[in-house]
């Protein structure tokens, strides 16, 4: 746990209370700061008692003796409408940050990488934590993914901390300049949060801020708003540029070409690693985040061998083109972490009969921008509140069932792709938010692989991700 010493004895408001707003909370409780916490959820207000965590209406109590609110991210605080609390607090003068201000604040004398992109920042960020775990530096993965910041331990000044971050984490971190950023890529997502496209793009943005001349910005350019930021960032000159692709060839960058990772960072055009070899990273999209993760680890010091061997132990993870188990020859993968169209064309353009698990809340666009993959898919089981929008998206294209739960979606997908035969694989990998009938991606991509366990046939062994392209 992060020590928070300049909050010892300062009154500092926690608004939210999920897993980042509960580390907030204790670490600031262990720092000797005198915490403010609340949840407009009573259930998550009496966890957090039970915890010992001190419970303050943030909606009566005056505000004004506070100078910090730890504000979690998934609570929207200036759009689609401006929370209440936050509204109060910003009258009030406090300041509004992230858990992850507070770490940069508190490990000062630490490296950072950072890492963001509407996909693949999931990965990217576990790829580079594992690299340099295995190149023997001391590091912490976490963030918005896995471990929160403050719950992270402490590393000092030969630590590296890897963070993805998410553009609601950015926009809360005013102050951390991370030595290493990188964006994965940009594509139309949580728009409403951000007042539309050119606010979500200024908030990716944020991962270069505050950089100087020894901080690198790894910036993927396979898409037209990081191609404009790379060509921004190097006509600036503020920082080391390196561009990096899974679809050309990049001057002066990281790109795969045939499947086998260059580094032309240095202008020398070195091969360095066969990544269609690599079970774990799947498809051109997972190309595009090792070459990432490669751009960045180079930054940090670490040998081409040395990242080219770690591509190699990677495991991968969970949710993310996760090969749950091969019964009867069909594959049954959890791409649950597909919450938009964009995600779910990195899956359906991986295999070749696809019984394809969708739906939940869905994203603006829709699954329209799926049309190219439709081929792909021998039959799509729709769930959740997009099930009869995508059915009509579908109709004449796609064989489709409307399934409406996940439990039923799966027992009818696995009986026809079983009398399929061999090749055929079940997907989810929903294009939706999962909220509509799930606490998280997390919680939906666990209650399919639980309902894969309880399926009945011959099982084989599933090497992880074996067979797609």
């Amino acid at each position: 746990m992060i020590e928070l010493l300049p909050f010892a004895g300062i009154p500092v408001a926690v608004m939210g209370l999920g897993k980042s707003g509960v580390a907030s909370a204790k670490a600031l409780i262990a720092s000797g700061a005198e915490v403010w916490a609340w949840d407009d959820s009573q259930e998550r207000r009496a966890e957090a008692e039970a915890e010992r965590i001190p419970i303050v209406d943030l909606y009566a109590q005056d505000l004004a003796a506070a100078r910090t609110i730890v504000w979690s991210p998934g609570i929207p605080h200036r759009y689609p409408k401006p929370h209440p609390i936050a509204e109060r607090a910003r009258r009030a003068g406090l300041e509004i940050v992230s858990d992850v201000e507070l770490l940069a604040r508190s490990e000062r004398a630490s490296s950072y990488i950072g890492v963001t992109g509407t996909n693949g920042k999931s990965t990217t960020t576990a790829l580079v934590g594992h690299i340099l775990g295995r190149a023997g530096r001391k590091v912490a993965a976490g963030g918005n993914l896995g471990t929160p910041a403050l719950a992270l331990e402490p590393l000092g000044k030969d630590g590296t901390y890897v963070l993805e971050m998410s553009s609601y984490q950015l926009e809360l971190t005013p102050s951390l300049a991370f030595d290493v950023g990188v964006l994965t890529n940009i594509s139309p997502d949580h728009l409403e949060r951000h007042g539309g496209l050119a606010g979500y793009i200024e908030a990716k943005k944020r991962i270069f801020q505050h950089q100087g001349a020894a901080a690198t910005a790894v910036v993927g350019v396979d898409d037209p708003p990081s191609r404009a930021i790379c060509e921004e960032l190097a006509a600036k000159g503020e920082q080391r540029v390196v561009p990096v692709s899974a679809e050309t060839s990049v001057e002066r960058g990281v790109y795969v070409r045939d499947g086998r990772l260059v580094d032309d960072s240095e202008g020398k055009c070195d091969e360095v690693a066969d990544l269609a070899a690599i079970p774990a990273l799947p498809g051109r999209h997972n190309w595009q985040n090792a070459a990432a993760a490669y751009a960045a680890t180079r930054a940090m010091g670490v040998p081409p061998v040395g990242i080219a061997k770690s591509f190699g132990s990677f495991p991968g993870l969970a949710h993310r083109q996760e090969l749950v188990a091969v019964i009867d020859g069909v594959r049954f993968v959890n791409d649950s972490k597909a919450t938009n169209a964009d995600a779910a064309a990195k899956a359906l353009v991986c295999y070749e009969r696809i019984y394809w698990l969708a739906g939940g809340r869905a994203k603006a666009g829709g699954i329209e921008p799926l049309a190219p993959y439709f081929g792909r898919i021998a039959h799509a089981y729709l769930i959740g509140e997009a099930a009869d929008g995508f059915a009509k998206t579908l109709a004449g294209k796609v064989p489709t069932t409307l399934a409406r739960t996940l439990d039923a979606a799966l027992a009818a997908a696995s009986r026809d792709a079983r009398e399929a035969g061999k090749g055929a694989v079940v997907l989810l990998s929903p294009a939706c938010a999962s909220w509509d009938q799930f606490s998280s991606f997390e919680a939906r991509g666990d209650a399919f692989k639980a309902l894969v366990a309880r399926l009945p046939g011959r099982r084989e062994l599933a090497r992880q991700r074996e067979g797609a392209a």
